[in-house]
């Protein structure tokens, strides 16, 4: 999907990609091919800072950026310097486990992340508000997610930009998630 490079939450046309950064936050768009493995860095330097290296599987995941972008679209957060702040996974048609399928009218965001140095300036909100332009414009009615409960700093962002908790659900046996929807009919993922 061919998604042009803004500015979250500006009205109108799409920004140049060299533009420097506005009050609103950092420039997001699609991720392009030379810039996976530094986005997988600073999206993976983001959850060790927040769970250290326990996870390494899934840390792994989460850096294998280029493994996703054949079926899910990667956004990234780019300082006006251009190195890559963050990214978030939206995926649209397809999961990025196969073995599991997308409700109709669902996107789903994940491996939202932002290194450590970036978190704090707007850069995790900037990617969801994009995330959620991306879905909008896939025609998609509704962006979910999931998030752990130590993730205290996403959920407030998640609240504060209109998702809905709903209960939590278990992704593996002990391990539970908090899930998260937001109505992509009901105005923009910002407050």
């Amino acid at each position: 999907m061919d998604v042009p490079a803004r500015r979250p939450g500006s009205r109108g046309g799409a920004a140049p990609e060299k533009a420097a950064p506005g009050p609103r936050g950092p420039l997001v768009r699609p991720v392009r091919p030379e810039e996976c493995e530094e986005a997988g860095r600073a999206t993976r330097a983001g959850f060790v800072a927040l769970f250290g290296e326990e996870e390494g599987e899934y840390l792994e995941m989460i850096a294998d950026v280029a493994g996703r972008c054949d079926r899910t679209t990667v956004l990234v957060a780019v300082a006006d310097g251009g190195r890559v702040l963050g990214s978030v996974t939206v995926e649209l048609t397809a999961k990025v486990d196969p073995a599991r399928e997308l409700l109709p009218g669902e996107a789903h965001l994940r491996m939202l992340g932002v290194a450590p140095e970036a978190q704090g300036r707007g850069v995790g909100r900037a990617l969801v508000e994009a995330a959620a332009a991306v879905a909008r414009s896939a025609g998609k009615s509704r962006l979910t997610l999931g998030t752990r409960s130590e993730m205290a700093a996403a959920r407030h962002l998640y609240d504060r930009m209109g998702f809905r908790a709903g209960p939590p659900a278990e992704w593996a046996p002990g391990r539970s998630y908090l899930a998260y929807e937001l109505d992509l009919g009901a105005g923009p993922a910002s407050a």
